[in-house]
């Protein structure tokens, strides 16, 4: 590792894939189910990578390549060298739903008074978290990371490479049940950042004083709470909804100044997402007023908690993911929403193993209660639910009905797991 980590700091510029292979970069041979990187090392090395990591030996047929025993393992390693060498104070970030939005909202509210590095998009894996890591400079002042996982002890093995400082849970909920097993399963795999910052001498957490189930877990550990319903004296950040028609409008207040903050993010939910970013930055040293520009001029991409308004329709795209969490909130959003006429156009959630038909059931049973009746349920699970809402059994059937009956004027909300490609349903309405 000492051999690698001196070529990568004349070399500090990393890539995994042999299409894109900048000058001088490193290139890492990592394996897939489908793929072999090793086979495609020599073509790296002539798209301009100066080194390329293997983990077979044949391939290499001169000094540029340095041979290892498991690339991604090596990749890893090197991410947690760096990390160390550079000792920036990082934030790590996981939770079920909003983790994305919490992150980049903490990383707005601290490029006020920092230089900041973040997961860009959604590089929260075993292989987008080490290239997070290995972008780190001696100027970065602070790094946001966020960490993803489908399966138990997939945080664990993120954080044993961040080692971060400071950490925030969102929050837990019904999702990857498939992989997980069950809620419980969730739970303890998310709490894996605590595990890891109670072993970490100073450590913060930050942590949402409404959630009982990431209290349960927080022994020990020093907390730095915001919350919206819990009126504790160690609550250090609390705020209230104003209204969300369609974007958040909330109020703040932490000691004795309270603060109005209009959002360009659609839903109640974002909230707490806001207050979290608002509580990191207080934390560092952000003024409130700072903090308020900041949460006021954040703009949400990726199709997370959208509105895009076009020539037709008002559309609340939300394609991203799903799970009976962040389905329920948006629900309850939309519900409350003062607008119409509505018309919700719902995907499959996936990855919700035996719970799947249930938890599918009680999207369209909340559905009946709520009085919602311009319904299109799109996917096979939803296909199977017993309810009179019009179903579709894939985006493009979607589409086509869209094409011989247009819809116009009404506000949409558009949600479903990325895999239902409900995305690609805005430009047709």
């Amino acid at each position: 590792m000492t051999q690698l980590y001196s070529i990568f700091l004349q070399h500090p510029v990393v890539t995994t894939d042999s299409r894109d292979c900048p000058a001088g970069s490193i290139f890492f041979a990592l394996k897939g189910e489908r793929f072999d990187g090793n086979k495609y090392a020599a073509a790296a090395l002539e798209k301009g990578c100066a080194y390329a990591v293997i983990d077979e030996a044949q391939y290499a047929v001169d000094d540029r390549y340095i041979i290892v025993p498991n690339v991604l393992a090596a990749f890893q390693q090197l991410a947690r060298e760096h990390r160390r060498t550079l000792g920036t104070r990082i934030i790590g970030v996981t939770g079920t739903n909003g983790k994305t939005t919490t992150k980049e909202l903490i990383a707005a509210v601290l490029g006020k008074k920092y230089r900041v590095l973040y997961t860009q998009g959604n590089f929260n894996n075993d292989i987008g978290v080490p290239k997070t890591l290995l972008r780190l400079t001696a100027e970065d002042e602070i790094a946001v990371v966020e960490m993803g996982a489908s399966h138990p002890g997939d945080i664990k093995t993120l954080v044993d490479i961040v080692e971060p400082d400071y950490g925030i849970i969102t929050n837990v909920g019904m999702a990857h049940l498939q992989g997980f097993g069950s809620f419980e399963g969730v739970v303890r795999t998310k709490g894996e950042l605590y595990d890891k910052l109670r072993q970490k001498k100073d450590s913060r957490v930050f942590i949402d004083a409404d959630n009982k189930h990431l209290e349960k877990i927080a022994e020990g550990l020093t907390l730095v709470k915001y919350s919206v319903e819990n009126q504790a004296e160690d609550v250090a950040v609390r705020g209230q909804v104003v209204d969300c028609a369609p974007f958040l409008h909330f109020r703040w207040k932490a000691e004795d100044a309270e603060h109005d903050v209009r959002t360009h993010l659609v839903g109640a939910y974002n909230i707490y997402n806001m207050l979290a970013a608002a509580t990191i930055g207080l934390y560092f040293g952000v003024t409130p007023e700072q903090v308020d520009e900041a949460l006021e001029g954040y703009t949400p991409s990726n199709n997370r908690s959208q509105l895009t308004v076009t020539e037709s329709n008002s559309l609340i795209v939300d394609t991203y993911n799903a799970n009976p969490t962040s389905m329920a909130a948006a629900l309850h959003n939309f519900a409350i929403m003062d607008v119409k006429p509505k018309m919700l156009i719902l995907g499959d959630m996936g990855e919700l193993g035996e719970a799947s038909a249930e938890e599918h059931r009680k999207v369209a049973e909340y559905l009946q209660k709520q009085g919602f009746d311009n319904v299109w349920l799109v996917g096979k699970e939803f296909g199977n639910t017993p309810c009179q809402y019009r179903k579709f059994p894939d985006v493009e059937a979607v589409k086509e009905e869209l094409a011989q009956h247009p819809v116009t004027n009404h506000y949409i909300l558009i949600k479903g797991s990325n895999s239902m490609r409900l995305f690609e349903l805005p430009e047709r309405l």
